[in-house]
């Protein structure tokens, strides 16, 4: 037989778009328009509709970017309309859309006159059924029309203007399309549905399958029966061509996809987080009014903080999803706040992440979510099993790693082993999106793409349109119905979460293995980007663990004369959980997302000093002593950790270390404190770096450390996401100096070193103090680049065969070779507070404030030695989606420390990030608790979530080897119990209750541990 597949799929093409398309609907006749432009932010429905709303032309003009327009549309559908058994009656509303781009353009929400929310208005869900505004054949109903620009241009990465409010313009960015009653065939509408489902699959299968011809013959005799001048007249007839090759069913040993409906809507990034209460608000009510149509379609929703406000802000709408809770319908996943990074976030706001999200779901809905629910953060820290399951989850669920641009994950369905041991089972769905419409070509990939075939028969697949929103359409829930049972398919079962885990944990029990973090061999500059956010974030986080400590203290110590605030304390968290979401902490934003989270960083500081100035001072009462507030897990100056007391320090006139000395030569400075020699040239590089204790010089021979680099960055494309390997290529070392000079002090040498690169200024405090095991060093630049990365660079005299990063309780080894491509992609890598390098017997640790990105690298040199680099990446200049990124004044502080163990870096990383603070007073404040031996970190003291005033200590093993200790309560406990997150009981392993007050720990490497003391 002739090949005419060609021929015949063209004809099918053409005949789709230009006769049945327009079929769908027949009849339409426009609506009176009536319109009010919001003179400045989005306002209430109930506010809008009291306007006054003027004659709306239809085919206009309208909307500057960020505007509001409020329409009103009025009309009467005509009686015989709708009547038929293969027709009903709907609105139509374009807002002027194109259909590329869903969630990252204009959309709108459809009101009653009542203030009550129908569903959104999108551009490819823009209907709305007339059975959906009351009944009757009025029509007359409003839509909030939102001009949200098209910020990502084609994904061109060029800079846009668009992205902060003020820059954006104000010329109309859209035009009203067609806005009518229109009369639906519902034939001609399934018909469509059959044709994409059949025309999909039959593209995916391979030429020499009997199959595809059999589809390719039905859809050309569908072709053959129906007239182009009648489509309506004939769909049945074409439907019934069709009918055969539809009920074929699938092979017994077909991929099993369980397909559940998603929106994966970004908390914020292309639009700021007021628009993404719109956002959520649109979707979920598609979302509910598609659950009345279906009984069988499931959506899961992962964010409780998207959950909240639709709580806050849309009542009548949280109510509806209630209902869908409650009937099994509208599915709560994930458990967290929102779906952070979690690359940057420290280990307590991880576990609130959890302890926020899960509290929420359980105590409106009464769900406990059992799996993790992350598809697109940027890569996954090691540490995150265990903080799954200390949360009471079960299982996790990525999409991300599919980005990867070097090397393939192994598998789809795997334990995932964490830092401490922790195996969680975890999937990573082989549709490689988390924004699938359940085509044919998404339902092929996913089973050829499966690479556990064998071993387990199904994976999962979130569908529908994210990211900006949207979530399922029905055109989405037909193909899923169509899919159920489709030979040459895979078979598609609409479903939850849960389900697909439970059956997959059943059925695939000899799991492979995946040990240590996934990372993302993309989106690197995340680490780096936006740095005022970086630092927010990490101020905030420390601001909260001094604020939960000396609150509860104050609590216990005071008794009724003190109110724990217990509401504050939980409003600020979750505002910094928020920010934490994978586009605001990663810098990945327009510029409003971030002037926005710079905001609300002043205000959480601001209201966090006040709380721990009110505990601070009603725990040291009135007097005229100066004391140290000691937050850290260690002793500090002579002050115990958790504790206030009057410190050995210079401040206080009573230290017991000798000055600082300084020594002015010909090449330089030379500053020693008896315990670390620093020498300085004339440009302010460091020459030398020793402590006294091993007599090593840290700094390489022939190298200088606090070199600043700047460094080309211009990625390929996602330009504040990505450094690309190449940048390394096009480096200027900033040797020079323009001024250097020397300050003294009693307790200190601070040696000022001033530069100027470009545009920029920058100038930099290397200081020494008194009785210090290392060199602190601050640089504030006038940064003022453009496509270029600063970097900070020491040079170690190290034979490191890899490198250790702090992440969440705990740190991760990276090797510092790339033998493997794997380990050549980790080019860049994530630190919190310290890294650290070292050989047999000595090491160097370098401490950070705000930064998290790294790199480490290592060369031979001539005389034998390895030279072991460690680079701190300060800053980027990346121009989209924010054009003006980091332009402005920063100050990044670091440390660095000769001869440190890993013990040192985790001392050193707490010692740069909670800054002493004093206060004055009349008496000492005893800590709350005492830990005998400082592997083991406390990380957090709080009182309980649930108001019994029980005291609550999450504390971790923090050197990666078995450690012992006891845990003895300062104060009346009757009694301890380990518990999860939560704070509910569970059994941990190494826990020991000796008596009411003391604990005896025996914890594993890493391990994670939450004590409920019973007062």
């Amino acid at each position: 037989m002739h090949d005419d597949r060609r021929i015949t799929e063209q004809r099918l093409d053409r005949f789709v778009r230009e006769r049945i398309l327009p079929a769908i609907y027949g009849r339409a006749i426009p609506l009176q328009l009536s319109s009010w432009d919001v003179p400045g932010e989005p306002v209430p429905a109930a506010e809008a509709l009291r306007q006054i709303f003027t004659p709306q032309e239809p085919g206009t003009a309208w909307g500057k970017a960020w505007s509001t327009k409020w329409l009103r549309l009025q009309g009467e559908v005509p009686q015989d309309w709708g009547m038929t058994d293969s027709t009903t009656v709907e609105i139509i509303v374009d807002l002027g859309f194109n259909s590329d781009v869903p969630g990252f353009q204009c959309e709108g929400t459809a009101w009653r006159s009542d203030g009550s929310i129908i569903k959104a208005i999108s551009p490819r869900n823009y209907h709305v059924p007339l059975k959906l505004l009351g009944g009757g054949q009025s029509v007359d109903f409003y839509v909030e029309a939102a001009a949200n620009p098209d910020v990502a241009q084609g994904w061109s990465f060029a800079p846009t203007p668009l992205g902060d409010k003020a820059t954006s313009g104000d010329e109309p960015r859209y035009r009203l399309g067609r806005i009518a009653v229109a009369e639906l065939n519902e034939t001609v509408w399934e018909l469509n549905q059959d044709i994409w489902t059949l025309s999909g699959l039959m593209h995916e299968l391979p030429v020499e399958m009997p199959r595809r011809h059999e589809i390719l013959r039905a859809l050309e005799r569908m072709l053959d029966v129906m007239d182009p001048d009648d489509v309506a007249g004939t769909a049945a007839a074409g439907r019934a061509e069709l009918a055969q090759v539809l009920s074929r069913p699938a092979y017994a040993s077909a991929h099993e996809l369980l397909a559940t409906g998603h929106a994966h809507i970004d908390s914020a990034w292309l639009w700021p987080v007021r628009e993404t209460i719109r956002k959520c608000a649109r979707t979920f009510s598609n979302v509910v009014a598609l659950m009345d149509e279906d009984p069988d379609f499931v959506f899961s929703c992962s964010s409780a903080q998207q959950m909240a406000w639709m709580k806050e802000f849309f009542p009548e709408l949280f109510v509806r999803i209630r209902e869908k809770v409650k009937a099994g319908q509208f599915v709560p996943v994930g458990g967290m706040w929102v779906e952070s990074d979690t690359n940057m976030p420290g280990g307590e706001a991880m576990a609130r992440q959890f302890v926020e999200g899960k509290s929420f779901f359980l105590n409106e809905f009464g769900i406990e979510c059992q799996e993790a629910w992350l598809p697109d953060s940027f890569g996954y820290s090691g540490a995150i099993p265990q903080i799954v399951k200390e949360a009471g989850s079960r299982w996790f669920l990525t999409q991300k790693i599919s980005w990867n641009k070097v090397n393939r994950m192994p598998h789809h369905t795997f334990a995932w082993e964490g830092i401490d041991g922790t195996r969680l089972f975890t999937h990573f769905p082989p549709v490689d999106t988390y924004n699938a419409e359940l085509h044919g070509r998404e339902l092929a990939h996913a089973e050829r793409n499966y690479r556990d075939h064998g071993r387990g028969t199904m994976s999962l697949v979130p569908f529908g349109y994210g990211d900006g929103g949207g979530g399922p359409t029905r055109e989405m829930v037909a193909a899923a119905h169509r899919t159920a049972d489709l030979e040459g398919s895979p078979k598609v079962r609409l479903g939850t979460a849960k389900e697909f885990f439970t059956k997959a944990e059943a059925e695939y029990t000899n799991l492979p293995v995946w040990v240590g973090e996934m990372y993302l061999e993309m989106h690197r500059g995340t680490y780096t980007s936006q740095a005022k956010t970086k630092l927010g974030n990490r101020r905030s986080e420390h601001l909260l663990r001094e604020a939960e400590l000396w609150c509860a203290t104050a609590a216990v110590r005071l008794g009724e004369e003190y109110t724990y605030p217990a509401d504050e304390l939980k409003r600020l968290w979750r505002l910094v959980l928020l920010q934490q979401f994978h586009d605001i902490l990663p810098g990945s934003s327009i510029a409003w997302v971030h002037q926005d989270a710079e905001r609300n960083y002043e205000a959480i500081a601001r209201d966090l000093e006040d709380i721990i100035s009110h505990a601070a001072r009603a725990l040291v009462g009135e007097g005229d002593q100066q004391f140290l507030l000691n937050a850290a897990p260690h002793h500090r100056n002579g002050v115990p950790a958790l504790g206030a007391a009057r410190a050995t320090t210079p401040e206080s006139g009573d230290s017991p270390h000798p000055g600082v000395q300084v020594d002015e030569l010909d090449e330089g400075y030379v500053l020693d404190n008896g315990i670390i020699r620093a020498v300085l040239n004339r440009d302010g590089l460091l020459t030398s770096l020793v402590d006294h204790a091993s007599g090593r010089d840290a700094i390489a021979p022939g190298h200088t450390g606090n070199l600043l680099e700047l460094f080309r960055d211009t990625p390929n494309e996602w330009d504040a996401w990505d450094i690309e390997e190449f940048y390394r290529r096009n480096v200027t070392p900033l040797t020079r100096a323009d001024a250097i000079d020397v300050e003294r002090s009693p307790g200190a040498v601070v040696v000022v070193v001033k530069r100027k690169v470009g545009a920029s200024t920058i100038a930099q405090r290397l200081t020494l103090d008194a009785g210090a095991e290392s060199l602190r060093i601050s640089t504030t630049v006038d940064w003022q680049e453009r496509e270029k990365m600063l970097k900070i660079a020491f040079p170690l005299d190290v034979r490191a065969d890899r490198s250790a990063s702090e992440t969440q309780f705990g740190h991760v080894f990276r090797p510092t070779h790339t033998n493997t491509s794997w380990e050549a992609a980790k080019f860049e890598i994530c630190a919190h507070r310290w890294i650290h390098v070292a050989e047999p017997g000595y090491g160097v640790a370098v401490s950070n404030s705000s930064s998290y990105g790294h790199d480490v690298t290592r060369a031979v040199r001539a005389d034998g030695g390895t030279t072991t680099t460690i680079r701190t990446s300060l800053l980027r200049s990346a121009r989209f989606p924010d054009p003006e990124a980091d332009r402005g004044e920063h100050t990044l502080e670091l440390t660095i420390r000769p001869g440190a163990e890993i013990a040192d870096a985790v001392e050193e990383g707490y010692r740069t990030n909670l800054k002493p603070r004093f206060i004055t007073g009349g008496q000492a404040v005893e800590p709350l608790l005492s830990v005998s031996n400082p592997a083991i970190v406390v990380e957090a003291v709080k009182l309980a979530e649930d108001g019994s005033g029980d005291v609550i200590v999450r504390l971790y093993e923090s050197l990666g080897e078995r450690s012992t200790g006891t845990l003895k309560a300062n104060f009346e406990c009757a009694d301890a119990v380990s518990t999860d997150l939560l704070e509910r009981p569970t059994e941990a392993p190494g826990v020991t209750v000796e008596e009411g007050s003391v604990v005896t720990l025996v914890l594993r490497p890493f391990q994670l541990v939450t004590l409920r003391l019973m007062r």
